[in-house]
């Protein structure tokens, strides 16, 4: 069976096994893309933030913990969003259950919109594009990390399993549906190039700032080995942008 968006989070043993590859202080998420996020987002205290995809909140909770104004969280998945909700109460945080795709964006309401890992599961990045475009203040910024385009140009490496010692890296032009197999399921992802994403954000109206690939800092590692085996090819892509002003 294959799973699209968030829908693959709301199987139980998927969840579980998730929630505990996420926890590890040596996964991409927390020492590479994390950093990387905190960094290019800058100046959050007392802004009001959207976060795409946003998964348990622990980020937003991080946030609002130290200084931001207002946080909602959009995710699709009914166990993500409770998750999210129980690390939010007692904070002025909001989780909307929708989907990226479906959410109704408000209009120029937010000072900074983002989204860690989750847009390569959106198909057309044009229309997001767009509507987090309207829903920033004018001179807003839209932080967000995707899987890198090396990775998911083909997933032919992962046949023997989820920990990858070597990378093919095949169709890179190719754009469009990818299937990977992850923790014993089949979840659909989008890939698109690096220059894919550069042109459709500038389309969009933004005015890019900052790109990242992701590169380690072995202080963010407890691992050596785990440290050296992430230099050699980049999981992470992130962009900061800013809303044109007008």
């Amino acid at each position: 069976m294959e799973f699209k968006g968030a829908s693959v989070y709301d199987q139980a043993d998927f969840f579980s096994n998730y929630m505990i590859r996420r926890g590890r202080q040596d996964s991409p998420n927390n020492a590479i893309e994390g950093p990387i996020m905190y960094e290019l987002i800058g100046d959050y205290k007392n802004k009001h933030i959207l976060d795409l995809g946003c998964g348990d909140a622990v980020f937003g909770k991080e946030l609002l913990e130290t200084g931001a104004d207002y946080y909602a969280g959009v995710e699709g998945s009914e166990q993500m969003a409770a998750a999210a909700n129980m690390n939010l109460s007692n904070l002025t945080g909001y989780v909307y259950l929708n989907t990226m795709e479906s959410f109704h964006f408000p209009l120029n309401e937010f000072d900074i919109i983002t989204s860690r890992f989750a847009i390569h599961y959106v198909e057309d990045i044009c229309k997001l594009f767009n509507n987090v475009q309207h829903a920033l203040k004018q001179g807003g910024k839209f932080v967000f990390s995707v899987q890198h385009p090396l990775t998911t140009s083909s997933f032919a490496s992962k046949q023997s399993g989820d920990r990858r010692e070597n990378w093919i890296v095949d169709d890179y032009f190719l754009d469009g549906e990818r299937k990977e197999p992850w923790i014993d399921q089949v979840v659909v992802k989008y890939h698109r190039t690096i220059e894919q994403y550069f042109t459709t954000l500038r389309k969009e109206g933004f005015s890019i700032l900052d790109l990242r690939e992701g590169t380690p800092k072995r202080e963010h590692f407890s691992n050596e080995e785990e440290f050296k085996r992430r230099q050699r090819i980049p999981v992470v892509l992130a962009f900061a942008c800013v809303k044109e002003i007008k």
